[in-house]
C-alpha cells in the first residue's frame, strides 16, 4: 500500500508582487518531505495558486505556517483583483492523493482551521467535505459578499465562523478551509477583449446556468428580456415549453431536460416555493462545473474561467468542445486553453484518447504520444508554455539510472559485465515488452485501413477491436518495461538481506525472515512479468489473425518474443523456489508455472503453424 499522501492548494490574494509571493512560498523550504509542485500567479486576478504535496502531518503544519506568513505579508485592505476573494489566504483545500481517505482529509482541514482561528485570530469557514453544515459546502455560498461584505457577514448569526473570532480582521479577512476532490482550474481563451463574450459562454457551460431570457437572444443571450414565472404561465428556461402549473414545469424540467428545477433555483440563491414572481432560470450544460468570464490584460484577451470540481463527471475536453461550438455560434474563436495549477495525469491521458478517437485514429499509442495529443488538442500552450513535468500530477517518471533509460548498446554492455544483475529476469521482461510493442504496432498499422470485401459496419467493428488490442498491448508493454528494473531491484534486495548480521540467534532469525521475504519478492516480480508476457502472446496471435497480411511476420516475431519473455520469467521463478521453505507455496507456484508455460506453448505452436502456412514453409 502506498504511503499516505495529501495535496494542499492554497489560493493567496497576491499575484503581482513577486517578492511577497516568494516570501510566502519560501516557508515550504522548512519541510523537507513536502514537495512544492507549482506556483501560479495571475496579475489581473491578483491571485496566486500554490500546490504542494507530502505526508499528512507535514502538509498540515506547512499549511498553517504558509497561512501565517501570508497574514504577515498581505494587506487585504488594499487588495483589488478580478477573482472573487475573502481573505489573504482565501481558500485552503486538502485533497487526497494516495493512501488517505476524504474523511481523513476533512479531519485534517478542521485541525488546521482550528489552529488558524485560535493562533492567528483569523475567522475560518469550513467548506466542501469538511463543511460544518450543508449550506456551507459550496465555496461560492461561503464567499458570497467577498471581503467587502465580510464585516456584515460576521455580524449575521447564521454566518458565525467555524473557528476564530467573529470579528472583522481588516488585514487578513477570512480563510475558507476544506477538503475536496481534485479540482481542475481551467481557463478557455477567446479571440475577444470583451469580458461579456466570455461571461455569456460561461453561463451556458456552468451547472447553475443563468437567468432565462426571450426575444433578442442571438448571438448573445444576455441581450434578451428577462423571463418571469406568472400565475398560469410557467415557461421552461431551456426550451419553448410553457406549463400551466408549477408542478407541471417541474415535471417537464426533470423528464425533458434531466434536472431538478428546485435544485437549480437554489444554486442561484432562490427559494423555489410557488415560483410565481421568480425569475426563470436556464440550466447550464455540465454538472460539477463552475464558470465565470473575465478579461486578462496580460493576454489582451477574454477568458472563460472554469473550475471542474469532478473531472471524471465533466472532463475538460468535453467542456472545451462545447465552448468551441458556442463560440462559433457567436462569431468567436476559442484560441486555446490553460491549466491553472496542476492537472492529473489520467485526465490529460483521457483527453488525448478522446481526441485521437475523434480523429478516427487508434488510442493504442505510447502514453507519451497520447498525452502529447491531449496537450495539443486542448491548446494548453496557447497563452503560455505548458511544461508536462511541472503541470501534470502523477506523470510517470523513470527513476535516475534506470536500466530502461539506457541505450540498447549500453544496456547490452551492462548485462555482459561480471555482475549478477541485471540478468535473465530483466532480459526476459524486455523480450516480453518488445513482443507487446510488435503486437501494438501491427494493430495500429491495420487500424483504419480499408479491407477488400469488408462491409462498413464490420470495418468499424474491426477497427474498434484493433484499437482496444493496441491499447491493451501498450499497457502490458509498460508493465514489462517496469519489470526490467524491478527484477534487478528485487535481486539486490535479496542480496542485502543476505548481508544482514547473523551472530546471535535473534539476528539469525531476522536475517532468515528477511531472506525468505526477499526470495518471495524475487519470485513475485518475474511471475508478474510471466503473466504479462502470456497476455502479450495471446494479443500477438490476435494481431496475426486480424492484422494487415503484410505485417504477419511482425506479429509472429511478437509472439516469439512474448513466449521468450514468458519462458525466461518462469525459469527465474523456478530457480528461486528451491530456497523457499514454505512447501505449500512452492507446490502451488510450480503447478501454476507449468500450466502457464503449457498454455503459452500451445499459442506459440498455433502462431508458428499459421505463419509457416502463409509463407509456404
Amino acid at each position: 500500500m502506498s504511503p499516505p499522501l495529501v495535496e494542499c492548494v492554497p489560493n493567496f490574494s497576491e499575484g503581482r508582487d513577486s517578492v511577497k509571493i516568494g516570501l510566502i512560498t519560501s516557508v515550504l523550504s522548512r519541510f523537507p518531505d513536502v514537495r512544492l509542485l507549482d506556483v501560479d500567479p495571475g496579475a489581473d486576478t491578483n491571485r496566486t495558486v500554490v500546490t504542494f504535496v507530502g505526508p499528512p502531518a507535514s502538509v498540515a503544519e506547512a499549511a498553517f505556517e504558509i497561512t501565517s506568513r501570508a497574514a504577515d505579508v498581505i494587506d487585504m485592505a488594499s487588495h483589488r483583483g478580478a477573482h472573487p476573494r475573502m481573505g489573504a489566504t482565501d481558500v485552503l483545500p486538502f485533497v487526497p492523493v494516495s493512501g488517505i481517505t476524504m474523511a481523513e482529509c476533512a479531519a485534517l482541514a478542521r485541525q488546521v482551521g482550528a489552529r488558524i482561528g485560535a493562533e492567528l485570530g483569523i475567522p475560518v469557514y469550513l467548506y466542501e467535505q469538511a463543511a460544518s453544515r450543508p449550506e456551507r459546502r459550496n465555496l461560492a455560498d461561503v464567499r458570497r459578499g467577498e471581503y467587502e461584505g465580510l464585516a456584515q457577514k460576521l455580524a449575521d448569526p447564521q454566518w458565525q465562523p467555524d473557528f476564530g473570532p467573529a470579528a472583522f480582521n481588516a488585514r487578513s479577512g477570512a480563510t475558507i478551509v476544506g477538503a475536496r476532490e481534485f479540482l481542475i482550474a481551467y481557463n478557455v481563451t477567446l479571440n475577444s477583449t470583451d469580458k461579456n463574450h466570455a461571461t455569456d459562454i460561461a453561463f451556458e457551460l456552468r451547472e447553475k446556468g443563468r437567468v432565462a431570457r426571450s426575444g433578442r437572444v442571438r448571438p448573445y443571450y444576455y441581450k434578451g428580456d428577462v423571463m418571469l414565472y406568472a400565475a398560469g404561465r410557467f415557461p421552461c428556461g431551456n426550451c419553448e415549453h410553457i406549463a400551466a402549473t408549477a408542478a407541471e414545469i417541474r415535471e417537464h424540467c426533470a423528464t425533458a431536460h434531466g434536472y431538478d428545477l428546485d435544485h437549480l433555483l437554489r444554486l442561484n440563491d432562490l427559494e423555489p416555493g410557488e415560483l410565481v414572481g421568480l425569475k426563470v432560470h436556464r440550466a447550464g450544460r455540465f454538472k460539477a462545473c463552475k464558470a465565470i468570464g473575465w478579461y486578462v490584460d496580460d493576454y489582451k484577451r477574454a477568458q472563460i474561467s472554469i473550475n471542474l470540481t469532478d473531472y471524471k463527471t465533466t472532463p475538460p475536453q468535453v467542456v472545451l468542445d462545447e465552448a468551441r461550438r458556442l463560440a462559433a455560434e457567436r462569431g468567436l474563436v476559442v484560441t486555446g486553453s490553460e491549466v491553472v495549477g496542476l492537472i492529473p495525469y489520467d485526465a490529460l491521458l483521457a483527453a488525448g484518447r478522446y481526441y485521437l478517437q475523434s480523429q478516427g485514429r487508434t488510442a493504442g499509442l505510447p502514453v507519451v504520444d497520447v498525452v502529447r495529443a491531449g496537450v495539443h488538442s486542448l491548446g494548453l500552450s496557447d497563452v503560455q508554455p505548458f511544461d508536462l513535468k511541472q503541470k501534470v500530477l502523477g506523470l510517470p517518471e523513470t527513476k535516475p539510472g534506470a536500466l530502461v533509460s539506457l541505450s540498447v548498446r549500453d544496456l547490452a554492455d551492462e548485462v555482459s559485465r561480471d555482475t549478477p544483475a541485471p540478468g535473465g529476469g530483466s532480459i526476459a521482461a524486455l523480450a516480453g515488452a518488445l513482443g507487446a510493442g510488435l503486437a501494438a504496432m501491427v494493430a495500429n498499422l491495420t487500424h483504419g485501413k480499408a479491407a477488400t470485401g469488408v462491409a462498413p459496419d464490420e470495418a468499424d467493428a474491426r477497427d474498434a477491436r484493433l484499437s482496444d488490442l493496441a491499447a491493451r498491448a501498450q499497457e502490458q508493454k509498460d508493465l514489462l518495461l517496469d519489470a526490467v528494473d524491478a527484477d534487478t531491484d528485487a535481486f539486490n534486495d535479496f542480496l542485502a538481506a543476505r548481508r544482514l548480521p547473523n551472530g546471535t540467534p535473534d539476528e539469525k532469525a531476522a536475517r532468515e525472515a528477511a531472506m525468505q521475504a526477499g526470495l518471495k519478492q524475487a519470485i513475485e516480480v518475474p511471475w508478474r512479468a510471466a503473466r504479462a508476457a502470456f497476455k502479450t502472446l495471446r494479443m500477438a496471435e490476435v494481431a496475426l489473425a486480424e492484422g494487415n497480411p503484410n505485417s504477419a511476420t511482425d506479429a509472429a516475431v511478437g509472439a516469439q518474443m512474448a513466449f521468450s519473455g514468458l519462458r525466461g520469467a518462469v525459469w527465474n521463478v523456478l530457480i528461486n523456489l528451491k530456497d523457499i521453505k514454505d512447501a505449500a507455496y512452492v507446490a502451488k507456484m510450480r503447478e501454476d508455472a507449468r500450466a502457464l508455460v503449457a498454455d503459452g506453448q500451445e499459442i506459440l505452436n498455433r502462431v508458428g503453424a499459421e505463419i509457416d502456412r502463409r509463407l509456404g514453409a
